[in-house]
Parts: C-alpha cells; sequence; structure tokens
C-alpha cells in the first residue's frame, strides 16, 4: 500500500520538516511500519552525511554500547584518514548519526571505506540531501530526530507497510542514489524488470543497500544526470526503460520531480500554488498542510513533472 509525499518552495526555505511529518503522518493508514524523509536544506561548503551503526532490534546484544562507540570512532577515524576535515559527528539516536565535514574528493571511495564498518550503512551523501528514516509512524520519527525544526527549500516522504521484507530501517524508503551526491527517491508500485536493471547498473559499478526497487530508480536517474541528462528527460527515458506499475518521486538539490508509468494505476494528487507545490498520494496529506480551499488534480498517465526552487 503504502504512502508517497512531496512539497517545495519555490521562493526560499520554508518548515519543510514540520510540513512533511503532517503530510505523511495524514496517511499513517497506508503505512504504519516505518517512515522517512528526504529533507534538502540550504545548500552548503561542508557535506553532510547521515549513516546508522546498527538497527534498532539490535540494541538487546550484549556488546551493543561498547561496539557503536567503537564504531562510531572508527567513523570519524576513516574521514581524517581518506582526507575529510571533520566538523562534528552528532549522535541523532541509539543507533543513528550526523557528520558534517570539508571534502573535494569523490563519494564513491568515501562511502566505501566507512561502510566498511561493521554495521554501517551511509543512508544520505550531499551538501544539502539528509535522508532519515526509522521504525514507527511519522510523528514518531520527526519527534526522535527533532525534525519540525528543520528548515529547508523541498522535501519527500514514505510510509511504509512492510508487505515483503522485515520491519526494519534497511527497507524503509526513501533510497540516496550512491554514490551520487544530493539524489534519493521515493516510490509507490513496483518494477517488473528489477532484477535487469539491477544487473546492468551493478556491471556499472555501482552497489546496492537493499533489495527496493526505489533504489533502482533512484540510481538509474542519477546515472543519467551525471551524463549530463536533465532531470525531466532522465525521467522520461525512465517511463521507457523501467517496467511496471509505478507512480515515484525524485528530489536533487534544486528540483522535485513526479512520474507515472503507462497505467497510472498508483495514485497521486497534485497541488501548484504560487510559491509552493505539494503532492501526495492522498488528497488529505495536501489538506494537512494547506487547510484552506485548494485546486487539485491527478497527473495523467506518462506523465512526467519537473519544478525547481
Amino acid at each position: 500500500m503504502c504512502g508517497i509525499a512531496g512539497i517545495i518552495h519555490t521562493d526560499g526555505p520554508g518548515d519543510v520538516g514540520a510540513e512533511m511529518t503532517k503530510m505523511l503522518q495524514s496517511m499513517k493508514h497506508r503505512g504504519p511500519d516505518s517512515a522517512g524523509y528526504a529533507l534538502y536544506g540550504e545548500p552548503s561548503e561542508l557535506v553532510v552525511m547521515r549513516f546508522k551503526l546498527a538497527d534498532p532490534n539490535e540494541t538487546s546484544d550484549f556488546d551493543y554500547n561498547e561496539r557503536l562507540e567503537r564504531n562510531r570512532r572508527e567513523v570519524e577515524s576513516r574521514l581524517s584518514k581518506i582526507g575529510a576535515t571533520v566538523d562534528r559527528v552528532e549522535g541523532e539516536s541509539a543507533y543513528a548519526y550526523r557528520a558534517t565535514f570539508r571534502y573535494e574528493g569523490e563519494l564513491k571511495p568515501l562511502a566505501d571505506y566507512v561502510e566498511d564498518i561493521r554495521g554501517c550503512e551511509v543512508l544520505s551523501l550531499g551538501h544539502s540531501l539528509e535522508i532519515v528514516k526509522d521504525l514507527g509512524d511519522a510523528q514518531t520519527v520527526a519527534d526522535q530526530y527533532h525534525l519540525d525544526s528543520f528548515r529547508g527549500t523541498h522535501a519527500i516522504g514514505h510510509v511504509r507497510m512492510a508487505t515483503e521484507s522485515d520491519v526494519d530501517i534497511a527497507g524503509a524508503h526513501p533510497y540516496w542514489a550512491y554514490p551520487f551526491s544530493d539524489v534519493a527517491v521515493v516510490h509507490n508500485g513496483q518494477l517488473t524488470n528489477y532484477h535487469q536493471w539491477r544487473r546492468r547498473l551493478e556491471r556499472n559499478g555501482h552497489r546496492f543497500q537493499s533489495e527496493c526497487d526505489s533504489e533502482i530508480i533512484a540510481v538509474y536517474l542519477a546515472e543519467r544526470l551525471a551524463d549530463g541528462t536533465s532531470l525531466e528527460t532522465a525521467m522520461k527515458q525512465s517511463l521507457e526503460d523501467l517496467d511496471g506499475v509505478f507512480t515515484y518521486l525524485v528530489v536533487t538539490e534544486d528540483s522535485l520531480g513526479m512520474a507515472k508509468d503507462a497505467m497510472a494505476a498508483k495514485p497521486l494528487v497534485l497541488h501548484e500554488g504560487e510559491n509552493l507545490v505539494a503532492l501526495a498520494s492522498e488528497e488529505s496529506a495536501i489538506r494537512a498542510v494547506l487547510p484552506q480551499e485548494i485546486d487539485s488534480y491527478d497527473p495523467y498517465e506518462s506523465e512526467v513533472l519537473v519544478w525547481s526552487r
């Protein structure tokens, strides 16, 4: 079932953390198992890395606290060894962290080097993107990570009902397009040629953190963006190359895009205001942040739309 949502302020920063929480919480019935956010703050000279060192179900392990502290120090050490100047590494929960640092090199070797630490998974890397996801509904996750105070220009989010995999953070959306900076995706639906595209992208040198087809969409798009293709063109190409029934939202450093497959079976409702665009699986999510009378519509089949801040 699941639910997706997106919002972009085209005239400057807004309270996207609180807004996305309201949108996702209104769709709690579509997926109470986990909630996730891809939030875009003002671009910074510092690289922001969100990562986790364990899953919530591991907190009762015998050496849990000692191991996490040891591995946290190892992350900081490896960042320095690879050439990053660490600003700070902050604990966001018992197992999730936020690091900021200066770094001029390629992201792939950095992510690979850090993820070689036992239990470490990089959730996002970029100058403005921050992915936060955890178990529970949106309000639970927002309270845990203090997201209601997050200001930024755009965001996407996802509420998940675990139907084909475990209830864990690894199966939660959004997905960062490893190893590309500031690209993330959420989607509702299923790709029927998932394995074909995963093998093709792996042959190009990409690796994947999950079995989720949303991650395939993210890397597919980011690879084309890296080749100089525009976001809109890359998304239109995806509708020709990716088979299945799906609606997805993608975010880059300065844009929010949506795409529906040729069957348009997965719902999405859209409102375009003068300075704000909001879209979600249900209109109730849009009205959670825009309670006044608004116009909305359902995008058509095979439709691609992109907005920039």
